[in-house]
């Protein structure tokens, strides 16, 4: 078995869209701004996140077509400079939640959300700066 992908479920394609490619700078598979699909992979490392369209997704169910209440979702992305990452993050629109802080002696993090309300967790392993 392999992990394809996250797959976010979003009332807003286009803002969702405009977030994980414009502010978190991920790179979209097909360039389908409207939905109802899309996916986005970082530019290292096979795992990506998609968003699909929650309406559609609704169809297919026969549920999920209420808005999703709560945290539901938590993406974790690692970087390796967390600073300067959050850094071109608020140059392009992003609005800070929490940190950069230590969470453990290990790893620092920043939180954020997208459109959707989706929490988005930055982390930078200590460890691999030797």
């Amino acid at each position: 078995m392999e992990l394809a992908q996250v797959r976010l479920l979003v009332t807003d394609f286009a803002a969702a869209y405009h977030f994980y490619a414009e502010v978190l700078g991920l790179k979209p598979q097909s360039g389908t701004v409207e939905g109802p699909y899309e996916k986005f992979s970082p530019a290292t490392g096979s795992a990506g996140i998609a968003l699909q369209d929650r309406a559609m997704m609704a169809e297919v169910l026969g549920e999920l077509g209420d808005e999703a209440i709560g945290h539901r979702s938590l993406v974790v992305l690692r970087v390796d400079d967390l600073d300067a990452y959050w850094a071109e993050l608020t140059a392009r629109g992003a609005t800070l939640l929490h940190g950069p802080a230590p969470m453990t002696d290990r790893m620092r993090v920043a939180h954020l959300k997208d459109p959707e309300g989706n929490l988005v967790e930055l982390q930078e392993w200590l460890l691999l700066r030797g």
